[in-house]
This record gives structure tokens, sequence and C-alpha cells, in this order.
């Protein structure tokens, strides 16, 4: 459970540096090491989410971490050896199947990306940009998106990977493929029962899966102009849900803390998920290059925060 940073840079004999090594420990819930598959991943982090959602409560999972150091991988997957997104399917239908002879249920889904503060439906890329809105309880819609209701996760994962194309992606200086986009899987499930003397009782879980852009600082990407500026608006939003977390897991703390969803398109999205009536796993995704020092320092510290965020199921 402990991760033990080691500083590249740093000299053993340098007698007079040794109490200003950087050297951290972070100790999480579960860490992976390379030879990790993506069955074990998937068990250990979103496996126990799936009974939450069924009963009603919402959960998040997030992907973060700098460019390069598979994000999308652990999401999406490949063909031979799928992600967390289609493992999460797989086991949500099988189980709902398990609940017919008492309820009617119903598993819609959306992809969309967040680029730049704007928002794009991944299945349905002709739609331009959508806007956010309230409904009149108060929970954020996003206008005009496109739901698909399945019940076969083959179907998803085909969505999912034609999705996957549409992505902006852009090569840097620090990876090829590199996803300057937030992807956000959004799956809704409803259930109601079937007899009618229980009353018209209605169950909905959220699960939002969220494949964040990268962390990395600009001068790892060697970035200019246009993508200088998207880069911004990454570490913008990533900024915004720092802020979020920092705020959530100071709660409870001397001072009352306000905690900013409105800062990003991101945050707004999933205020529920967030602070409200769900569960949430961040999975921080960090490079043992020695190069990427600097941002596996960072993410760490991130996701050790996410860490200490207390919510009121």
């Amino acid at each position: 459970q402990r991760v033990v940073l080691m500083d590249p840079s740093e000299d053993p004999d340098d007698i007079l540096r040794a109490n200003r090594s950087r050297e951290k420990t972070f100790v999480f819930d579960m860490v992976f090491d390379h030879k990790a598959t993506q069955e074990e991943v998937y068990m250990s982090t979103t496996k126990s989410l799936i009974g939450g959602v069924i009963s009603g409560y919402n959960a998040t999972i997030f992907a973060y971490g700098p460019t390069g150091a598979g994000k999308t991988y652990t999401m999406l997957g490949t063909d031979c050896e799928p992600g967390i997104y289609i493992r999460t399917l797989d086991d949500l239908f099988k189980a709902l199947e398990a609940t017919t002879e008492e309820m009617d249920y119903r598993v819609s889904m959306s992809y969309l990306e967040i680029y730049n503060e704007m928002i794009h439906d991944l299945l349905n890329p002709s739609s331009g940009f959508l806007d956010l809105r309230e409904d009149s309880r108060g929970s954020i819609q996003i206008a005009g998106i496109t739901e698909v209701s399945t019940t076969n996760a083959q179907e998803i994962m085909q969505l999912l990977m034609k999705g996957n194309k549409q992505r902006t992606q852009e090569p840097t200086a620090a990876n090829k493929t590199s996803s300057r986009s937030h992807a956000v899987l959004q799956v809704m499930v409803t259930q109601k029962s079937r007899r009618k003397a229980m009353g018209e009782e209605v169950r909905i879980g959220k699960l939002f899966m969220v494949d964040l852009a990268g962390s990395e600082r600009a001068a790892q990407t060697q970035n200019r102009g246009k993508r200088m500026k998207e880069g911004a608006h990454i570490n913008r939003s990533l900024l915004a849900l720092g802020n979020c977390i920092n705020a959530l897991s100071e709660k409870g703390g001397s001072r009352a803390q306000f905690v900013n969803f409105r800062d990003s398109k991101l945050t707004r999205l999933l205020k529920d998920s967030l602070g409200g009536n769900s569960r949430t796993v961040m999975i921080a995704h960090i490079s043992p290059a020695s190069t990427s020092f600097e941002e596996s320092r960072m993410t760490l510290i991130y996701a050790y925060r996410a860490k200490n965020i207390k919510t009121q199921v």
C-alpha cells in the first residue's frame, strides 16, 4: 500500500543536503506495480461500487495522471485486454439480470468529452457544442446529448471504441496520441419495482467514469500557440477539480469551506458525484521514468489529498 518516490537527481554522498531530500512516502488504499493485470486493477478498485449503483447511490471513477502513464489504457483498454469501462458494465448487466424477477430496469449511457471548456457528444459528433442546464430538481443535465439504451456490453464496447476515435488527440513532445480532453462515460440505471402495491418507487443510480486529460506541465510537452492555450484549459479544469477536492477534504475543519463547483464544466457535471450521495475512486497513474519525477510527485500529492474527502452518504 506504500509508494516511495525517489529523487533521481539526488547524490547519496552529499552530506549537506541530506535533510533536504525530496524522497517521499505515500500511503494509499491499494498500489499496483507494472505486473498488475487489468482484471486485478478492476477487482480491487471498481468491482465493489456496482452494488451501490444498483441500490441507488452514485459512483465515480477517475483516471488521473500525466500524459503517457496509461489512463486511457486503464479505462478503455484494448480488444483483448478490456479496461474498467467494459468490465464494470458487464458486471452491472449481470447483477441487474439477477434482479429481473422483482425489478424492471433500464440502463442508458452517454459518452462525452470536455475540450477547451466545451462539451462534445462523442457518440454523435456532428451535434456541435452542448450546454449544461440545471433542471427543476437542481440536477445538472446536458441539453441534447445522445443517450443509448442497451443491455449488451459488446455493443457498448464498439460504441466506446468508435467514440474514442472522435476524441481530440494531438501529438505533443510527451506522447504521440495525447488525449487533449476529458472523456466522461455516464451510465444511468433506473429501476422500478414490478409489484404495484409497493408504491411507485424508482431507484436511480448514476455511474460516472472519467478519463481525464494529461496533467503534465507545459514545459514537458514543449507546446506553443494553440496547444499551449489548450493545455491551460486542461490545467484549469484539473485545478478546479483539485480545489473542489481540497475543499471537500477540509470539510468539518475549523472554518466552513465553500466548494466551488462552478469553476469548470467538469466539476459542475460531477457535482452530485463528488460531494453528494456518492462513492468515488481515483486511480492515479505515474510513470517510473526519472524524467517525469516532478509529474509523479504532483500526481501523488493530488491523489493523496483526494483520499481525505469525507462525504455523508
